[in-house]
Order: C-alpha cells, then sequence, then structure tokens
C-alpha cells in the first residue's frame, strides 16, 4: 500500500504510535520508505515541512524561516544520495 500511496502521490507523514522502532533508531524508517519508492527528500519531507502542514501548524514550524522554531541535525554525508546517514547523527 505504501507504494501505491507514493505512486498516487498521497502526503505522507513520518511518525507512528506502533513503536515499530526502539527510541533513538526512529531513522531506520527512511531507509524502508526509500526502499518502497519514495525519494530520499521527499521521506525528508515527510518527517518536516510535509507533517507541519498536515497538523496545520507550518506557519511556526516543518521548515527553516525568520520567526519560526526549529531543531538542526547534522549527520555525515548527504540524505538526498544515502538516506541512512540520517542513522548516524
Amino acid at each position: 500500500m505504501f507504494r501505491n500511496a507514493v505512486k498516487t502521490g498521497v502526503k505522507i507523514s513520518f511518525g507512528t504510535d506502533a513503536a515499530v522502532f526502539p527510541h533513538g533508531q526512529k531513522a531506520k524508517e527512511f531507509k524502508l520508505m526509500v526502499d518502497l519508492g519514495m525519494a530520499p527528500i521527499d521521506a525528508l519531507r515527510s518527517a518536516t515541512a510535509s507533517n507541519a502542514e498536515l497538523l496545520g501548524i507550518a506557519q511556526k514550524v516543518g521548515t527553516l524561516g525568520k520567526k519560526k522554531l526549529a531543531d538542526i541535525t547534522a549527520i555525515p554525508g548527504d540524505p538526498s544520495a544515502d538516506i541512512t546517514a540520517t542513522e548516524r547523527v
């Protein structure tokens, strides 16, 4: 179903309440999303801008901008080329 959702353009939001991964290992879901056909940049957006839009709080969070709240994470490499870089904070 995930592949079909990606193909048809369904807006996908990153996150779960299903405890798929132990605390601190949620980034592994990015690889699963990419392996199932989502572009790496879209997987990253699903955890940032898309979530903020779907929750109706994009004016305050979700992207970097003046007067917005944000956390910035440093990772080695380029996650748009290797999404698993998000697993190495």
